[in-house]
Order: C-alpha cells, then structure tokens, then sequence
C-alpha cells in the first residue's frame, strides 16, 4: 500500500511540475488577451457519475460480484475586476459500494466542500484577502469489522470544518493561487454524542466543537487548457491546505491534499483519477497489537483515498 501510494504522489508531483513549466506561455497568452475578457462574472461546473459491475455466474477462480456508483457536483462562481477578485466553489461527491452476498451498500466517498474567497489587490499580483471553508459530509460512516459487525465512526456535521482567515493572496496567472494567512480561525464541530463523548476528531470528551488559532496556507492549480498534445485533453487540479495550531503544538501540521486528473475521450464521456491525502495529528485510528480486541495505543496516520473511474460527465 505504501509503495501504490508513493507511487501516485510522485505521478501526480511531476505532472503538477509539468504544468507549471507552462505558466509563462500561459502568462503571455494572457497579456493578449483584452482586459475585458478577464473581468466580471465567469460561472460554469460539472456534473459526473460513475457506475461499475462484475457479475460471476459459476466462475472457477472464484470472486465476488460488486456494484459501484460514484458521483460529483462542482460549481464555481468567480468575479474579477481590475481591483477586486471574488472565488466561489462548491464540490460535492458521495459513492457507495455493494460486494458479495451482502444486501447493505458500504459508502466509498462522501464530501461537501465549500469555498467563498475575497481579495482586494494590494500590488500587482497580490491581494488582501479574507476567505472562509467548510467541510463535511453528508451521511453516516461506519468501521466494518470481519465479524460483520459495523461500530459508528462519522456523521452529518461530524466532523465538520469551519476555517475563517484573514492574508495575502498571490495569483500570478489565472491558473494558480497561493493564499497565506497568519491569522486563521478554526473550529472542529462534532455534532453526534456517541462521537463527543468517545472524543472523535480531536474534542474533548463530551465537548461538540473545539476552537483552534493559527496559520493557514492555501495553494490551488487548476487547468484545462494544455498545449502539449499528450496533454491536450487533460484537466488537471491540486488544491493543497496546510494549517498549524499556534496554541497546541505548532509543529503538528495538518494537511489536506485534493488533486483530480480528468482526461476527455469526447463530450460526455471522461476517465477519471481522484485522490485524496489527510494528516490531522488529531484524528486517531486504534492499535491492536495482538489482536485479540485490546486496543494498546491510538495513533495519527496518514489517510489516503483513490478513486478511478469511467463515467458520464457533463459541464456548463
């Protein structure tokens, strides 16, 4: 698993670097371009939906049958004017897998990610800005033990995240943004009492949220518009979130790391690569050395998540 994982960050790291190579042609097509066509209103999103089956009927190597549904929702809102800039973006995504002989379909991906970042321009391409988060989810999410029996571990608003921050904005082209605020406010809700009471997601026992102060750095990259013809018709986006709590243990570094690589075969028709990767020094998973049931220690770990997949999409 580590090997599969180091293996997509590097891929995904040299097409970022890739990318980024191209940002000076990129900078002088816009130069081009008249002022008016980078002002005001520019609105669109896209809609997906994947669907993936294997039926077995007497097969001799054995396996199961499985039913995957994945879909997405992503819509933006962006303003520019020749002194303010407004983003606005919401992602939504939720899947669910069915294996075997089992009735219960298992949910695979579940997200609401909301974005509203404003910038007044300070010099050339940096803005004061002002923006604010949230994230959640939108249904239950459970551990399945090999027993069969599932144990309750999230829910709607539990966990969700609210980060208000005050910075600077760096936008050197219309594809990247950089935004560093050493002024940021953070609050985890849980809002489940099981969930409180067990202390999930760094609250204390009992407590329904918990307030954190600190640092924030932002970094989003987004493009669809290659020249290079292997890259012709890849759309390509990595939005990376790092946030440091200036009272507890600073060097705890949580990080948040989206990307999304999708390739269009023709109008409606996409393949897909999303992946996500999680380090929250607050969120612990339960050690069990032995085996036996006992959990011996609870530690941080990375999360990561892939998903792949062929499917119908649509943008506007």
């Amino acid at each position: 698993m580590r090997t599969k994982t180091t293996a997509v960050l590097l891929l995904l790291t040299a097409l970022f670097y890739s990318s980024l190579a191209q940002v000076t042609d990129a900078e002088g097509k816009l130069k081009a371009q008249s002022a008016d066509t980078l002002k005001g209103w520019k609105k669109g999103g896209v809609i997906g939906f994947n669907l993936a089956q294997t039926s077995l009927t007497n097969w001799a190597a054995g396996g199961e049958k499985s039913v995957s549904i994945n879909g997405m929702f992503s819509v933006f809102a962006n303003y520019k004017s020749e002194k303010d800039a407004w983003d606005n973006s919401l992602d939504i995504g939720y899947g669910v897998l069915n294996q075997g002989d089992n009735d219960e379909f298992r949910k695979t991906d579940d997200k609401i990610d909301l974005l509203s970042k404003y910038g007044r321009k300070a010099y050339k391409n940096f803005y004061y800005a002002a923006l604010f988060n949230a994230k959640t989810q939108m249904t239950r999410g459970y551990n399945y033990a090999n027993d069969g029996t599932k144990a309750k571990i999230s829910n709607i608003f539990a966990p969700a995240y609210f980060v208000a921050a005050l910075g600077m904005d760096y936008k050197p082209n219309a594809y990247l943004s950089v935004f560093a605020a050493p002024i940021t406010g953070k609050v985890t809700l849980v809002n489940d009492e099981s969930l409180s009471n067990a202390g999930a997601f760094g609250v204390d026992p009992g407590d329904k949220s918990k307030s954190e102060f600190g640092g924030y750095i932002r970094m989003i990259y987004s493009r669809n518009d290659f020249t290079q013809a292997i890259l012709k018709n890849v759309t390509f986006t990595t939005k990376l979130d790092l946030f440091s709590n200036y009272l507890e243990d600073p060097q705890n570094i949580v990080v948040n790391w989206e990307t999304l690589i999708a390739l269009k075969v023709n109008k409606y028709i996409n393949v897909n690569l999303m992946t996500h990767l999680i380090y929250d020094n607050n969120v612990l998973f339960d050690i069990d050395n032995n085996n036996d049931g006992t959990v011996d220690k609870k530690v941080a770990k990375v999360q990561f998540k892939e998903i792949f997949g062929v499917g119908l999409s649509y943008k506007f």
